[in-house]
């Protein structure tokens, strides 16, 4: 039953029968005989007094004081029932005024006790401090009857205090403390003076911790005013400063209102505390939606877009009210807005990458710089995975249909071909179509296999060494991996292939031994002359290629030297040794001098280490 103040008790109800007009009376006048005697013992004339804002140093909630604050709470539950009944049965009896005057005094002295549980209590009732409430203190059982209901009274201080945990001893007892206080303002017809006070006092909680945490409100014309760099370390500050908002201040007041309000008064509480810090909250994101459009701030952008993703379970959960709608249609509006954004600078960096229009070689066929600053960026975007799944939705690209199956079929185990992976491989097959372009500044063929070896190897590692292969799949990365070795053969055999066939057999004749000892040795000085200033970047790539060369050079070319130990030194130019050495010294990409034997008699001279060199 929800009683009324007694200011807006009217006077128009019936008069009951003599009997009952003798009852109201002696229940009105036992119960404020009642109430007045111990009211009085708390109550003193500063404390309802209206321009005073301190609080009673002897505090009815107070631990030693907490049973006499439980009491007062049923005098007044008492005193009210008995108004109600005299307002029905007898509304002119002389003790109306009096009784509904002692109720005026006891309600302004428990806004000045709830003033006190929250202040005291601040600590406690921190929204660090609530929101890691377990889930099932929620949303306690709240009472039902009012005030002078002794039996809810008892099982609201049981439950309620269980729920919120036993380990928090005292403090605990501040938010049962609070939900009684309130239960008492509100059926006596004070709700609107203990929300009130609950709503100044907690909103300038969650002012300050957003102050605190580094967030200013600023207009989205003043945002939009910003310089980029400006903007970039205050989207770094935002993350942080929402993911706390919503999971520990916004959460927490969520659950701190349901705790001491019935549901019609938390709503209004929480809407009063937080609504608007949340939507100056997501004004924000919304700002870096509207930013310009370049490649460069893809990476912010996703950060506000993943954290705002992640967060909406959340944010639809705690901002569940219809009075709330607005917090989240607002996060929803940003993650569609933020969506179109991420869209148009990923089109903004696929064009960036097609317009790259260098024409200069890279010295020695070593990894474009293109390739480097383009498979970084696409890293970092497979670690927003996530995100781009809900944002890329385009899956019409035109990609080869073996991109990534060998069998040509869609492989959803190693990446498929969601919008998201189809999307992330249509940037590299750009950037290797523009790679495959700058080949043939080469006029070496060689060397331009090289170049492509080396980029496309470094593709790989990228993607096997990151979370793009989950990505786009073990297929993707062994299809590309024998590509690399298809690049490396056609390398080796325009390379080496001359140098291969030069090689002295084990039967060559004895006459003929130095002439083609002295062929392969050309062969094999021209070949070093030119591929040693030629780089493998990757140390593991550049093993492999050096292990090849020497599988098809050293086998024959040892057996020739042990079979045929011909005299002349001027004639044997390199030892087994010494051919290993210089196959070991190239794809470095350092002017190096020509490792000698170690043998005199085998020594290299001078001159033709000069000639090497």
């Amino acid at each position: 039953m929800v009683l009324l103040k007694p200011s807006a008790l009217t006077k128009s109800s019936k008069l009951g029968p003599q009997q009952q007009q003798g009852f109201s009376e002696s229940l009105i006048g036992d119960s404020v005989e009642a109430a007045d005697a111990f009211i009085c013992q708390w109550v003193t004339p500063h404390l309802y007094d209206s321009s005073s804002s301190s609080c009673s140093l002897s505090s009815l909630f107070s631990a030693q004081n907490r049973l006499e604050g439980r009491r007062f709470l049923e005098v007044l539950g008492r005193l009210q029932y008995a108004i109600q009944s005299t307002v029905a049965m007898n509304p002119d009896s002389a003790k109306l005024a009096q009784g509904q005057d002692l109720m005026r005094k006891a309600m302004k002295h428990l806004e000045k006790e709830f003033y006190r549980v929250l202040k005291s209590n601040r600590r406690f009732l921190s929204p660090e401090s609530v929101s890691g409430w377990s889930s099932e203190s929620n949303t306690p059982s709240r009472s039902s009857g009012t005030a002078s209901d002794s039996s809810s009274d008892g099982e609201l201080d049981s439950e309620s205090s269980s729920e919120l945990g036993n380990d928090r001893g005292e403090n605990s007892e501040a938010v049962v403390d609070l939900k009684m206080i309130a239960n008492c303002m509100i059926s006596s017809g004070y709700e609107k003076d203990c929300v009130k006070i609950y709503k100044k006092f907690r909103k300038k909680i969650i002012v300050d911790a957003l102050s605190q945490l580094g967030f200013e409100k600023l207009t989205s014309t003043q945002m939009q005013k910003l310089e980029w760099e400006i903007l970039e370390k205050k989207i770094k500050i935002w993350v942080r400063v929402a993911r706390v908002a919503i999971n520990t201040l916004f959460n927490g007041e969520r659950i701190l209102s349901d705790h001491i309000f019935s549901s019609s008064a938390a709503e209004s509480c929480f809407v009063e505390i937080t609504l608007q810090s949340a939507l100056n909250l997501f004004i924000f994101s919304l700002t870096v939606a509207k930013s310009r459009k370049t490649a460069e701030k893809i990476f912010p952008t996703l950060d506000v877009y993943q954290t705002i993703l992640h967060l909406i379970p959340k944010i639809d959960q705690i901002f569940s009210y219809d009075s709330t709608a607005a917090v989240r249609l607002q996060a929803n509006e940003s993650l569609e807005k933020l969506s179109e954004s991420v869209n148009a600078m990923m089109t903004e960096f696929q064009s960036s990458i097609t317009k790259e229009s260098s024409k200069s070689a890279i010295s020695g066929g070593g990894v474009h710089q293109l390739t480097r600053y383009v498979m970084n960026f696409i890293v970092f975007l497979a670690d927003y995975s996530d995100s781009l799944a809900t944002i890329l939705k385009e899956s019409s690209l035109p990609l080869p249909e073996d991109y990534f199956s060998s069998s040509g079929e869609e492989n959803p185990g190693s990446g498929g071909r969601s919008p998201m992976a189809a999307r992330l491989a249509w940037l590299i097959l750009v950037l290797l179509c523009k790679i495959d372009a700058k080949s043939r500044l080469y006029n070496d063929s060689a060397l331009s296999y090289l170049f492509l070896a080396n980029n496309l190897h470094y593709v790989v590692t990228k993607v096997r060494t990151s979370n793009l292969r989950v990505v786009l799949g073990d297929d993707w990365v062994a299809n590309h991996e024998v590509k690399v070795s298809q690049y490396l053969e056609k390398y080796e055999k325009m390379a080496w292939g001359d140098v291969i066939t030069s090689i002295p057999r084990d039967s060559t004749a004895e006459a003929e031994a130095e002439e083609s000892l002295r062929r392969f040795n050309e062969a094999f000085e021209e070949a070093y002359k030119k591929h040693k200033t030629w780089v493998v970047p990757d140390p593991n790539l550049r093993g492999e290629i050096q292990a090849s060369v020497a599988r098809k050079l050293m086998p024959g070319y040892t057996g020739f030297y042990k079979k045929y130990p011909v005299g002349s030194c001027e004639i044997v130019r390199f030892t087994p040794e010494d051919l290993n050495n210089y196959i070991t010294d190239l794809y470095i990409g350092l002017e190096r001098s020509v490792p000698v034997s170690k043998t005199n008699k085998y020594m290299v001279s001078q001159s033709h280490a000069t000639d090497l060199k």
